[in-house]
Protein backbone atom coordinates (compact mmCIF):
# COMPACT_ATOMS: atom_id res chain seq x y z
CA UNK A 1 0.00 0.00 0.00
CA UNK A 2 1.48 3.42 -0.91
CA UNK A 3 2.24 5.89 1.86
CA UNK A 4 2.87 9.63 1.96
CA UNK A 5 4.98 11.63 4.39
CA UNK A 6 3.59 14.50 6.38
CA UNK A 7 6.56 15.62 8.44
CA UNK A 8 6.01 18.35 11.06
CA UNK A 9 9.44 19.94 10.57
CA UNK A 10 9.68 19.49 6.79
CA UNK A 11 12.42 16.86 7.04
CA UNK A 12 12.18 13.89 4.73
CA UNK A 13 12.44 10.57 6.59
CA UNK A 14 12.40 7.15 5.04
CA UNK A 15 9.01 5.46 4.83
CA UNK A 16 10.38 2.68 7.04
CA UNK A 17 11.26 5.18 9.79
CA UNK A 18 7.90 6.86 9.44
CA UNK A 19 6.13 3.52 9.76
CA UNK A 20 8.09 2.62 12.88
CA UNK A 21 7.29 5.97 14.48
CA UNK A 22 3.64 5.87 13.42
CA UNK A 23 3.94 9.04 11.32
CA UNK A 24 3.30 7.57 7.85
CA UNK A 25 -0.24 7.82 6.59
CA UNK A 26 -1.95 5.54 4.15
CA UNK A 27 -2.62 7.28 0.84
CA UNK A 28 -6.33 6.84 0.30
CA UNK A 29 -8.27 7.35 -2.93
CA UNK A 30 -10.12 10.20 -1.19
CA UNK A 31 -6.81 12.11 -1.12
CA UNK A 32 -6.84 12.38 -4.94
CA UNK A 33 -10.06 11.14 -6.56
CA UNK A 34 -8.77 11.71 -10.10
CA UNK A 35 -5.77 9.47 -9.47
CA UNK A 36 -7.99 6.52 -8.63
CA UNK A 37 -10.90 7.16 -11.03
CA UNK A 38 -9.94 4.03 -12.94
CA UNK A 39 -10.94 1.93 -9.92
CA UNK A 40 -14.58 2.80 -10.52
CA UNK A 41 -14.45 1.98 -14.23
CA UNK A 42 -16.14 -1.22 -15.32
CA UNK A 43 -13.75 -4.07 -16.09
CA UNK A 44 -12.67 -4.39 -19.70
CA UNK A 45 -14.08 -7.59 -21.17
CA UNK A 46 -12.02 -8.96 -24.05
CA UNK A 47 -13.78 -12.28 -24.57
CA UNK A 48 -16.93 -14.20 -23.64
CA UNK A 49 -18.04 -17.78 -23.97
CA UNK A 50 -20.02 -18.87 -27.02
CA UNK A 51 -23.05 -19.34 -24.76
CA UNK A 52 -22.77 -15.79 -23.40
CA UNK A 53 -22.27 -14.35 -26.88
CA UNK A 54 -25.27 -16.15 -28.39
CA UNK A 55 -27.52 -15.32 -25.44
CA UNK A 56 -26.59 -11.67 -25.77
CA UNK A 57 -27.31 -11.77 -29.51
CA UNK A 58 -30.71 -13.31 -28.77
CA UNK A 59 -31.54 -10.82 -26.01
CA UNK A 60 -30.48 -7.94 -28.26
CA UNK A 61 -32.67 -9.18 -31.10
CA UNK A 62 -29.62 -9.63 -33.34
CA UNK A 63 -29.31 -13.41 -33.60
CA UNK A 64 -31.17 -13.79 -36.91
CA UNK A 65 -29.35 -10.80 -38.45
CA UNK A 66 -25.96 -12.16 -37.39
CA UNK A 67 -26.76 -15.66 -38.67
CA UNK A 68 -27.72 -14.15 -42.03
CA UNK A 69 -24.44 -12.21 -42.15
CA UNK A 70 -22.41 -15.29 -41.16
CA UNK A 71 -24.12 -17.38 -43.88
CA UNK A 72 -22.78 -14.91 -46.48
CA UNK A 73 -19.18 -15.19 -45.25
CA UNK A 74 -16.44 -17.67 -46.15
CA UNK A 75 -16.35 -21.18 -44.70
CA UNK A 76 -13.77 -20.34 -42.04
CA UNK A 77 -15.93 -17.53 -40.66
CA UNK A 78 -18.98 -19.82 -40.69
CA UNK A 79 -17.03 -22.53 -38.84
CA UNK A 80 -15.67 -20.02 -36.33
CA UNK A 81 -19.17 -18.75 -35.54
CA UNK A 82 -20.60 -22.26 -35.29
CA UNK A 83 -17.85 -24.04 -33.35
CA UNK A 84 -15.87 -21.47 -31.36
CA UNK A 85 -16.01 -21.93 -27.60
CA UNK A 86 -14.95 -18.34 -27.00
CA UNK A 87 -15.62 -15.12 -28.87
CA UNK A 88 -12.75 -12.63 -28.72
CA UNK A 89 -13.75 -8.99 -29.08
CA UNK A 90 -10.69 -7.89 -31.08
CA UNK A 91 -10.64 -10.80 -33.54
CA UNK A 92 -10.99 -9.97 -37.25
CA UNK A 93 -14.29 -11.87 -37.46
CA UNK A 94 -15.74 -9.86 -34.57
CA UNK A 95 -14.51 -6.57 -36.02
CA UNK A 96 -16.03 -7.36 -39.42
CA UNK A 97 -19.31 -8.59 -37.93
CA UNK A 98 -19.80 -5.65 -35.59
CA UNK A 99 -18.88 -3.21 -38.39
CA UNK A 100 -21.49 -4.87 -40.62
CA UNK A 101 -24.06 -4.38 -37.84
CA UNK A 102 -23.08 -0.69 -37.55
CA UNK A 103 -21.73 -0.92 -33.99
CA UNK A 104 -19.44 1.78 -32.62
CA UNK A 105 -16.41 0.69 -30.55
CA UNK A 106 -18.28 1.79 -27.40
CA UNK A 107 -21.29 -0.34 -28.35
CA UNK A 108 -19.03 -3.35 -28.90
CA UNK A 109 -17.52 -2.82 -25.42
CA UNK A 110 -21.01 -2.54 -23.92
CA UNK A 111 -22.16 -5.69 -25.75
CA UNK A 112 -19.24 -7.73 -24.40
CA UNK A 113 -19.63 -6.30 -20.88
CA UNK A 114 -23.33 -7.21 -20.88
CA UNK A 115 -22.62 -10.66 -22.35
CA UNK A 116 -20.03 -11.36 -19.66
CA UNK A 117 -22.72 -10.96 -17.01
CA UNK A 118 -24.89 -13.72 -18.48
Amino acid sequence: MPFVSRSDDGAIDSVFEQLQEGRAEEFLPDDDPDLFAFQNAPPIVSSVSARQFRLMLRRSGLLAQVKTWVAQQDGETQDAFEYSGTFVKDSPMMAAGFAAMGFTPQQVDEFFTAAASL
